[in-house]
């Protein structure tokens, strides 16, 4: 088995979660450390590549959270962006809609 990958979260990344109640914060950062720490760059039913966007790279789904990533693979690093939940066809980050 290759070594693990770091999970970093920005700042913002870790206001979203702050703000979120506890049981939600807590199964997101299990899924957080499930998912992404051996290959956070494969795509699986949960995650995937997303096209050119500003907000990240990948995306993670846990329910109707949505945890946005970059991978580093030379470094084995994640880091994580974003956290927000979605809501039909919108995504709510901070109180705010976002466009992907």
């Amino acid at each position: 088995m290759a070594d693990r990958c770091q999970i970093e979260f920005t700042r913002r990344a870790y206001c979203h979660l702050e703000a979120l109640r506890r049981y939600e914060r807590n199964a997101i950062l299990d899924a957080i450390k499930e998912q992404l720490a051996d290959a956070p760059d494969e795509e699986t039913r949960n995650r995937k590549l997303l096209r050119a966007n500003p907000l990240a790279d990948w995306e993670l789904r846990i329910g109707q959270h949505r945890v946005f990533y970059e991978v580093d693979a030379n470094h084995r690093k994640v880091t994580i962006l974003a956290v927000g939940v979605k809501d039909r066809n919108k995504l709510i980050i901070e109180g705010k809609e976002v466009a992907l």
